[in-house]
């Protein structure tokens, strides 16, 4: 069976296409594909056919879609009741957002490292599964729930391809295709700095000014905000005449790797951790540069390391690699392959794949080699632990290394250890403003502080509610308020496109063990006032000093904070809301830990 959303929502067998018919029995196989083999509740679906006003007949006429669609559907499908709803089983189905997403995921992965051609090649064919607007042929209440995040991941996925096609010099071809989304697309800052690019490689270097003006007052007059630090740079660029098409592959034009993502806008609230960042991979002291950014899932740790790692370039002229060391649902990369991605970077020949690896020892060996003397800061996000980071330490004092992790790593001194906290609630209302627009928040300034209130400070939840916002520029503030206040809904409305806080969530839980994560759904239940391990000890029939080790442990995995002392000079614990709403939930006791 072939199944298609990114379109109209068809089905297709042998072949042939199924006859459907009504938008209703497209909206029931839409929302059971979309959920990707998890139960979709008959509530849920009452809601994606009829609103917030279901009929009384709701529940029989879901019986009658559902029924419709197994018998067109027929023994290669399996639609099966699974209380409080229903869930789709097709074996060896395929599914063409599934496809878009895996090709997508692995088109990154190429451009991450470098790997231009095949990034290109992997996210032209990921593109090639639309077929125009997704969900065409749906109620417009599910359309209004998922098209947003559908065509984010397509325009991402497209900017991602057109990146790939500046890097392998195709300024040329891209313009005009560029021309168009800039003026479909007028406030997406990443299109136009891309046209920006093409302009200028292309001769036009007065049009590729233009390009910027134009979309200065389209941000100002729209958005009421200035150009972000990416537009920004590539207009000072253009200025100094610092476009140029660089060298194939990950390498710049000196031939130094230069793997650093795309640095985000105004890092809000960070300005004493960034400077002190900056001081220390600035001033080399004959001490080993190793810096560690942790906090828990959601604080923001990437996009201040990636900014710091910018902001320093001009001290490691001789490169900054770039790792990610967990995949998306937490579990950790083996070293062995995060060293072969460097080392291709570093241009060690021999590594394309096309003979056997050399082993692990092998790899650090050439590493250290490739590495020592050299200046060279290397930023590895995400590490699971000490284990996974020892065999990616360059060579030699020259090189720093800059680690973003849950955990505190015991190679990293204290006073090299960055612990962020969650933002308080001016520099969270200043988030939200950012991406919505400070008159909407002004328009309704008690629904503001209610949506800072809810998100609990978490720069994640906020940047989610600030992309809503934009995303919905109909809907008063006051409506994602209301919809956010019911704290059993409300991780399920922290999610939009790429970013969702109950998936950044699942991997600190998963990373615990089975004892950690029993303490934390106990504690659940607690709220948010701080407590000490005599208390919790109380609560969960251990003995103090048993209790305190359980809660230290959710302490180093980012999952509890510590809040002052008690009257006796011990630790008193606090939990983050959202971590508590998520201990709370079903998957976070379903998922299987991992290390």
């Amino acid at each position: 069976m072939d199944f298609r959303i990114l379109g109209p929502v068809e089905a297709r067998r042998g072949g042939e296409w199924v006859a459907l018919s009504g938008s209703k029995v497209h909206t029931v196989l839409a929302a059971l594909l979309l959920a990707r083999g998890r139960v979709v509740s008959d509530a849920r679906l009452g809601t994606l056919l009829w609103g917030w006003d279901p009929p009384v007949t709701a529940s029989a006429q879901i019986y009658t879609y559902i029924s419709r669609l197994r018998k067109h559907l027929g023994e290669q499908v399996e639609i099966v009741r699974r209380q409080p709803g229903y869930v789709l089983r097709a074996p060896g189905a395929r599914i063409d957002v599934v496809e878009f997403e895996r090709l997508d995921r692995l088109g990154r992965e190429a451009l991450q490292d470098g790997r231009h051609v095949e990034a290109q090649a992997l996210l032209t064919e990921a593109l090639g599964w639309w077929r125009g607007s997704a969900l065409s042929n749906v109620t417009e209440f599910l359309l209004e729930a998922e098209l947003p995040q559908l065509e984010e991941a397509r325009m991402f996925a497209l900017e991602n391809r057109i990146e790939a096609d500046l890097a392998l010099g195709r300024h040329e071809q891209v313009t005009a295709e560029l021309t168009g989304l800039v003026a479909e697309f007028p406030v997406r800052e990443r299109l136009r700095a891309q046209l920006m690019t093409a302009l200028y490689r292309c001769g036009r270097q007065a049009d590729a000014l233009h390009t910027y003006y134009e979309g200065r007052k389209v941000l100002v007059d729209q958005l009421g905000v200035d150009p972000g630090e990416a537009l920004g740079a590539t207009y000072q660029a253009v200025l100094g005449g610092e476009l140029g098409l660089a060298e194939a592959g990950v390498r710049g034009r000196h031939g130094a790797p230069a793997m650093l993502p795309a640095a985000e806008g105004e890092l809000t609230g960070r300005d004493g951790e960034l400077a002190a960042l900056m001081a220390r991979l600035g001033a080399p002291d004959g001490r080993p540069r190793r810096l560690l950014v942790t906090g828990m899932a959601g604080v923001g740790k990437t996009a201040l390391a990636v900014r710091v790692a910018v902001d320093s370039a001009a001290h490691f002229p001789d490169g900054q690699l770039f790792a990610e060391l967990c995949r998306p649902d937490g579990t950790a990369k083996d070293p062995g392959e995060v060293l072969v991605r460097l080392l291709r970077a570093l241009g060690e020949p021999g590594l394309d794949g096309a003979g056997p690896v050399p082993d692990r020892d092998e790899l650090v060996r050439l590493y250290r080699a490739r590495t020592a003397g050299k200046r060279l800061l290397v930023v590895l996000d995400d590490a699971a632990g000490d284990l996974q980071v020892a065999p990616l330490m360059p060579a030699g004092p020259r090189c720093a290394v800059l680690i973003t992790s849950r955990s505190r790593l015991a190679r990293v001194t204290g006073a090299d250890t960055v612990a962020l906290a969650v933002l308080d609630d001016d520099d969270a209302l200043a988030v939200l403003a950012t991406a919505a627009g400070p008159d909407r928040l002004l328009a309704d300034p008690d629904a503001a502080d209610d949506l800072v209130a809810y998100c609990g400070g978490l720069p994640l939840a906020l940047a989610v509610m600030g992309a809503r916002l934009a995303a919905r520029p109909h809907w008063p503030a006051r409506r994602f308020a209301d919809r956010m206040a019911d704290p059993r809904t409300r991780l399920a409305e922290l999610s939009f496109g790429d970013l969702d806080v109950r998936r950044a969530l699942l991997p600190s839980v998963r990373r615990t063990t089975p004892q950690g994560r029993e303490t934390l759904a106990a504690l659940a239940g607690w709220g948010t006032e701080p407590f000490s391990a005599r208390e919790a000890g109380t609560r969960l029939s251990l003995p103090e000093e048993e209790a305190e080790r359980l809660l230290e442990a959710l302490v180093d995995g980012s999952l509890l904070d510590l809040s002052g002392l008690d009257p006796r000079g011990l630790p008193l614990y606090r939990c983050h809301e959202l971590v508590l709403l998520y201990a709370a939930s079903p998957v976070a006791h379903d998922a299987p830990a991992v290390r």
